[in-house]
């Protein structure tokens, strides 16, 4: 059970580090390490694939929420190759999280991710 689970948090860490990348030379890195090259990322806002509109999907939302990072809430819960684990986006200056959701991952054998289910579970109005 503990190397499931190890797999399962590691891929979610990699998740975490991808979207928490400061600047375009790190977030490629960390999505390639992160995802599958032809891995998908699904929510209500965006259904893209490939390693370069991954990185535009979670470059937009870090210019839309500047300071702001991307944080574990819980615990990462995961069978054969899925997990699910629930976040939310926090304010480095105050602390706020306006911003929370639920994703649910299917990894390949390697434990990189080859889609992502996105749900938003709160989103302030007008974002």
């Amino acid at each position: 059970m503990s190397a499931h689970t190890d797999r399962y948090e590691n891929a979610v860490a990699r998740y975490f580090e991808a979207w928490n990348a400061a600047g375009p030379e790190a977030r490629a890195k960390a999505v390639a390490a992160a995802w599958t090259p032809d891995g998908r990322y699904t929510d209500p806002l965006a259904d893209v694939t490939g390693h370069e509109q991954i990185g535009a999907v979670i470059t937009a939302a870090r210019e839309q929420f500047p300071g702001f990072a991307f944080r574990l809430t819980g615990r990462v819960d995961g069978h054969h190759d899925t997990a699910r684990f629930s976040w939310e986006l926090v304010s480095g200056t105050d602390g706020a999280a306006p911003v929370a959701g639920s994703d649910v991952v299917t990894l390949d054998a390697e434990g990189r991710i080859r889609s992502v289910l996105g749900f938003l579970d709160r989103v302030p109005q007008g974002a």
